[in-house]
């Protein structure tokens, strides 16, 4: 059984990820090529089917990162096509443990579409029967000036516990955190999982800070940090330092931002 050290030797390796003061549970990452498909599904002229195509490539890449620095590593034995011949064709080497259980969470309906192309993904490197796709329908509520003051639960199907299990909330815009907490809240006396993951195309200042206050064992990955709205002496700080940092607007929506993205994915402006 061949055993090569550059197959043995292997760690979770982190993402390239820009400097900020948000804690250690927050990645914003510094990937040029995320950054640029993300650029483009924001775009005013960005339409159907375009979105989702460029939602499937942010969110297959996004996997990738994520599993690379989250996920366990376990030994094992592979074999190739060549073992017939050279039983070096046999060898031993450290590949994410197909053991690993994951909850994909589909937040509707931003989320419905990130949520299965996590699924699928999670799917194809994982035992299928530890893969499992949780539903929640939920959705921000406005007080007065539209202002976010919640969010508002319609339904839910959880699928079972999430012991020792990766949760990972596939959520494209963290604005508020109105969500993503509440969402939290609903797992919290489901079992103790191994780490919540939330994947983000964009949050804000606002978001990181509510949701990392209230829920701060929660492992964040974005792909942009929006505070347009900062002043512009803010914008030139290291992010994280001044709590006059902004992203968004009165109504709560984000800038730069991608506008309603559940509207605009779903062709559906209500």
């Amino acid at each position: 059984m061949l055993r090569d050290s550059q197959y043995l030797n292997r760690r979770n390796t982190a993402a390239n990820e820009i400097e900020h003061k948000y804690g250690a549970n927050v990645h914003l990452l510094d990937d040029p090529y995320l950054f640029t498909m993300l650029a483009k599904l924001c775009h005013p002229e960005c339409k159907q089917p375009a979105i989702n195509q460029l939602l499937d490539i942010l969110y297959r890449q996004l996997v990738k990162i994520v599993v690379n620095a989250e996920f366990p590593l376990i030994e094992t034995q592979l074999q190739t096509r060549m073992a017939s011949t050279h039983p070096e064709g046999h060898f031993t080497a450290a590949v994410i443990d197909p053991s690993q259980s994951v909850v994909s969470v589909n937040l509707a309906r931003a989320g419905t579409l990130p949520s299965q192309i996590c699924f699928d993904a999670f799917n194809y490197f994982l035992n299928s029967d530890g893969v499992r796709q949780d539903h929640i329908s939920i959705n921000r509520v406005t007080g007065a000036n539209d202002q976010v003051v919640g969010a508002n639960l319609s339904g839910a199907k959880i699928g079972g516990d999430i012991n020792d299990a990766f949760v990972v909330i596939p959520d494209p815009m963290g604005a508020t955190g109105s969500t993503i907490r509440s969402a939290m809240n609903i797992y919290k006396d489901r079992g103790k999982p191994k780490r919540f993951l939330a994947i983000h195309l964009v949050v804000t200042p606002e978001y990181l800070a509510a949701v990392t206050k209230e829920h701060p064992e929660i492992v964040v990955y974005a792909v942009r940090l929006d505070r347009g709205l900062s002043p512009p002496e803010i914008l030139t700080t290291v992010p994280g330092t001044n709590p006059g940092e902004r992203g968004l607007n009165a109504k709560q929506y984000i800038v730069p931002g991608a506008g309603g993205l559940g509207e605009v994915i779903n062709n559906a402006y209500v």
